[in-house]
């Protein structure tokens, strides 16, 4: 389990624009800090897959990201009701929102993860940019362990901890429609 060292191992490399691997709901997450393109290139890199598909932004709470939305007309009311916790929703971008984030979609990634590493992370370093930590079509990381073997180099840390209860990669959730775009574990 992560103690105080680990952790601020942990923020010491995202603040230096560096990437990690840590606990997440359900799987082991590959991240750095949203506003770090360089960082953003390179988890890309290991994991293997464009940014097209667009990222998961990891948050302390929505005012971290507030600027990068388009919340009007919109009911926060869906997202509270499950935040923190395992679901991730696709809110509207707003034109501030960089593409490298977006992946060129209108909707921009959200989770207020209810995990206390992540907690921890995104209210010390801000929001993370956050991808199941495996090369794109294998399976996610279920231990560090494994993790550490997907990715023998190119990760800055490995914080030890815990995954929450969750069975596998988070729900994500379209905010404008309504619609499960991907089951959760």
């Amino acid at each position: 389990m992560a103690n105080t060292w680990h952790l601020r191992c942990a923020c010491r490399a995202l603040a230096g624009s560096g990437v990690i691997i840590y606990p997440t709901e359900g799987v082991f997450g590959l991240g750095c800090r949203f506003d770090a393109p360089e960082a953003v290139n390179r988890v890309l890199r290991l994991k293997g897959r464009g940014y097209r598909k667009g990222l998961i932004i990891l948050i302390n709470s929505i005012a971290q990201v507030e600027e990068l939305l388009d919340l009007h007309g919109m009911d926060p009311d869906a997202w509270n009701r499950t935040w923190p916790g395992p679901v991730t929703w696709v809110l509207p971008a707003s034109p501030h929102a960089p593409h490298w984030l977006t992946g060129g979609q209108p909707g921009l990634a959200i989770r207020q993860s209810a995990h206390p590493l992540v907690k921890y992370l995104t209210g010390r370093v801000g929001p993370l940019v956050s991808t199941s930590a495996n090369p794109a079509g294998r399976p996610p990381a279920r231990t560090l362990l494994h993790a550490r073997r997907y990715f023998p180099e190119g990760v800055d840390y490995f914080l030890p901890g815990r995954l929450g209860g969750a069975r596998g990669p988070t729900e994500i959730r379209d905010a404008v429609s309504g619609r499960v775009l991907r089951k959760g574990g």
